[in-house]
């Protein structure tokens, strides 16, 4: 398994994630509970984009949380989903990449690289 400091493969991220989820008799949150995760996550993210980018300063009493620690939250959560559902995230980003290099190739202005 690759340590924290390497880059790792979706495949890799799903089987570490798979592990510490394995510890516990708990498992995976169902479905709903994840989706529930995940929003909440996706708050926490959108509160310190917020922070950092929009008009709300934090609260001088608020903890430091910090974008790439929220994006990683959502990372997890999405990853546990997937994992609870079998679903291969690296399988289906291949598929959605497809998709977008196809029906949607001509929908963007591309930037002339000549």
């Amino acid at each position: 398994m690759p340590d924290e400091k390497q880059a790792m493969t979706i495949a890799e991220m799903q089987r570490t994630v798979d592990e510490y989820i394995g510890q516990f008799k708990e498992g995976y949150f169902s479905p709903l509970a994840l989706m529930a995760r995940l929003t909440e996550e996706a708050g926490e993210l959108a509160r310190e984009v917020n922070h950092y980018y929009g008009e709300k300063p934090k609260r001088k009493d608020e903890a430091e949380n910090t974008i790439d620690m929220e994006l990683a939250d959502c990372l997890f959560i999405l990853v546990c989903f997937a994992n609870s559902l079998n679903i291969n995230l690296e399988k289906a980003f291949h598929a959605m990449m497809h998709k977008f290099n196809t029906r949607d190739k001509d929908r963007w202005t591309k930037i002339d690289t000549e």
